[in-house]
Order: structure tokens, then C-alpha cells, then sequence
């Protein structure tokens, strides 16, 4: 993740409404849970396997500060767009640019295009998993999630849908996405049994 200077040691609550608390609440909300499909990205793109876990927080880095300024409206997107920039910056500033490095470059713009087999499969997998876990939520939290993700409903939106308050939208809201994450980004089950 981003580093940087913790709010609260600075007076700054986390729950205020500046452009920093905003972005880091869109950062956790919107960029983390890419963070697999990002690092097979780099690792797919880059050949210094020691430079990935770098490369991902400056991508980070570079998300995050453009988040604080203005909210990117298609964060997915944004991040990869990021990425492939970011990869393209470095074979630039590289003193000498290999001709595999060149032919990379077409390879990336061609990969941001369209998907091969391989993630066309991952994409459905990890839909089939995104539908089971909306299934195991409370029907207020699932109906939540899906209006303000699927049709893109305001929490005003989604309360006055539901016939609720607009603070009782933002909690089925925030408890189903929390319920979500934990779901679908929870460490595996240990297959060993213990004797």
C-alpha cells in the first residue's frame, strides 16, 4: 500500500471529508482489491521479478496522488492504464533499450486490448466466485451492493429504492461491501488437518 503520514498523528480525523480522506477511502474501496490482477499484470510484462513489488507501489504512489486530486471515474482502468505507462516510462529512462524491450512495448499495447484466453477463463472464475459470495449476503446488503455497483445508484438513490434512510443505505452499503472482501479476498482454508 501507499505510505504515507498518518491523518490522525497530523490532527486530521480519518473520517473527515478531504480530499485525502476521499481518497483513501476510494484507494481501499476501488484499487486494493485489483492488487492480484495488477501484480500478474506486471509479473506477465516485466522480466526483473526483484522490481515487481516495486513497481506495483509506485503504480500505487501514482494512483493514489492522482486520486487525491481527482477521483478517476473507471478505476480499473486507470490502474492498468498507470501500469502499462509506468513500465513503458522505465524501458525509456533505460540507458540502452534491448530490441526485446521494444517488441514488449507492442506487446503491451495489444494486451491492454484485448484479453487472451487465459483471463478470459480467470474473469469468469472470478465472476462465478463474485456471484456465490453476493448470494451468502443479507438480501438488504446484496440489493445495496448491486444498486450502487451494477446501476450505479447515489446512497441517496439506493435509499430512496430500498425506502430507507439515507445513513441506513450507506451501513447495508459499507456492510456489504466490508462482507464482500472479507469473502472473496480471505486466505484459503488450510488443508492440513490438524491431529
Amino acid at each position: 500500500m501507499v505510505n504515507r503520514p498518518d491523518s490522525e498523528s497530523q490532527g486530521v480525523p480519518l473520517s473527515a471529508d478531504t480530499p485525502q480522506a476521499r481518497a483513501d477511502r476510494w484507494f481501499v474501496r476501488e484499487v486494493l482489491p485489483l492488487e492480484a490482477s495488477l501484480m500478474q499484470f506486471l509479473q506477465h510484462n516485466w522480466r526483473n521479478r526483484s522490481e515487481i513489488s516495486d513497481l506495483r507501489q509506485e503504480v500505487y504512489v501514482r494512483v493514489y496522488e492522482a486520486a487525491c486530486k481527482s477521483l478517476p471515474e473507471r478505476p480499473r482502468q486507470f490502474l492498468f492504464a498507470t501500469a502499462r505507462h509506468l513500465l513503458i516510462d522505465r524501458v525509456r529512462h533505460a540507458q540502452v533499450v534491448p530490441i526485446e524491450a521494444a517488441a514488449d512495448l507492442d506487446a503491451l499495447e495489444i494486451a491492454g486490448d484485448a484479453p487472451g484466453p487465459d483471463r478470459v477463463v480467470q474473469a469468469r472464475d472470478e465472476l462465478r466466485q463474485l456471484q456465490a459470495a453476493l448470494d451468502r449476503l443479507p438480501p438488504r446488503w446484496r440489493k445495496a451492493v448491486l444498486l450502487q455497483r451494477v446501476e450505479g445508484l447515489s446512497r441517496r438513490q439506493i435509499a430512496e429504492r430500498m425506502g430507507v434512510t439515507e445513513s441506513s443505505a450507506a451501513t447495508y452499503l459499507a456492510e456489504g461491501v466490508r462482507a464482500l472482501v472479507e469473502t472473496l479476498y480471505a486466505d484459503p482454508p488450510n488443508l492440513r488437518r490438524s491431529e
